[in-house]
C-alpha cells in the first residue's frame, strides 16, 4: 500500500509534461494488452480449425460433400477451409463453363491465393501496433525522464546550496516515466515476435495445403466430365 502511495505521489508531483508521457504510454499500455488477449484467442480458435479441418480433409471425404459441409457451417470459415472454399468454388465453376484444364487450374490457384492471402492479412492485423509500442515506448518513457531530470536540475539554480535531497524526488519522479516505458514495451515485444512466430507457422501451413489441394484439382480437371463424379454432383445440386 505503501509503495503505491508513493508511486501515485510521484505522478502527482511530476511536471505536465512528465504525466502526459505517463498517461500516453499507460493508456499505449492498456490497449496493447487488449490486443494481446484478442490476438491470443483468435490465434487459439485458428489453431484449432486448422487440425480440424485437416483431419477431416484426409479423412477421404467427398470433395463434394466436404464443400457443402464446410460451406454452410455456421461458425465463419478460417485458415484452410477458406482455401478450400475458394478454390473449390472457382474450380466447378470453371468446369462447368468446359473450360480447358490449364484455364481451370490457372481460376482456381488465383482464387485460392487471393484466400491466403486475405486470411494471413486478418491474422497479421494490429501486430504492426504491438511492433510499434515494442519499439517507440521506451524513448518515449526517456524522454519524459530526461525532462524531468531537466527540471530537476534546474531549479536547482535558484538554490545557493545544492543537496542530494533537493534534486532526488524530482529524479525519482522522471524515472517512473522510463519505468512505465518499459512495462508497456516488454509484453509488446514478447507478444509481438511469439505471434510473428506463428503467423509464418499457419502460412506456411496454408501454403502446403493450397499446393496439395493444387495438385487433386489437376487430376480432376483432366478427367472426363462424365467421370468427374465431384463436378457432376455439385452441377446438378446447383449449388454455386
Amino acid at each position: 500500500m505503501t509503495e503505491n502511495q508513493s508511486l501515485i505521489s510521484l505522478f502527482l508531483n511530476a511536471s505536465l509534461l512528465v504525466k502526459i508521457v505517463m498517461l500516453m504510454l499507460i493508456a499505449v499500455s492498456i490497449v496493447s494488452w487488449t490486443l494481446i488477449f484478442q490476438r491470443y484467442q483468435l490465434f487459439k480458435q485458428t489453431q484449432k480449425s486448422l487440425d480440424d479441418f485437416e483431419q477431416l480433409f484426409w479423412s477421404g471425404s467427398d470433395l463434394s460433400k466436404l464443400y457443402q459441409r464446410v460451406s454452410s457451417s455456421r461458425k465463419g470459415l478460417a485458415g484452410n477451409e477458406i482455401i478450400f472454399v475458394a478454390g473449390f468454388k472457382e474450380f466447378v465453376k470453371l468446369k462447368k463453363q468446359s473450360a480447358q484444364p490449364q484455364a481451370i487450374m490457372e481460376g482456381a490457384q488465383r482464387a485460392m491465393r487471393v484466400a491466403l492471402s486475405r486470411e494471413v492479412e486478418r491474422l497479421e492485423m494490429h501486430l504492426p501496433f504491438l511492433a510499434t509500442v515494442a519499439s517507440v515506448s521506451p524513448y518515449v518513457g526517456l524522454f519524459g525522464t530526461v525532462w524531468g531530470i531537466m527540471n530537476s536540475f534546474r531549479a536547482l539554480g535558484s538554490v545557493q546550496q545544492a543537496t542530494l535531497s533537493m534534486v532526488a524526488p524530482g529524479i525519482s519522479e522522471a524515472l517512473v516515466a522510463t519505468a512505465i516505458g518499459l512495462f508497456a514495451a516488454i509484453p509488446a515485444v514478447v507478444a509481438y515476435n511469439r505471434f510473428s512466430n506463428r503467423l509464418q507457422s499457419f502460412s506456411n501451413r496454408y501454403s502446403t495445403f493450397l499446393e496439395e489441394f493444387t495438385s487433386i484439382l489437376h487430376r480432376q480437371a483432366h478427367l472426363q466430365p462424365q467421370a468427374s463424379h465431384a463436378t457432376r454432383k455439385m452441377e446438378e445440386e446447383d449449388c454455386l
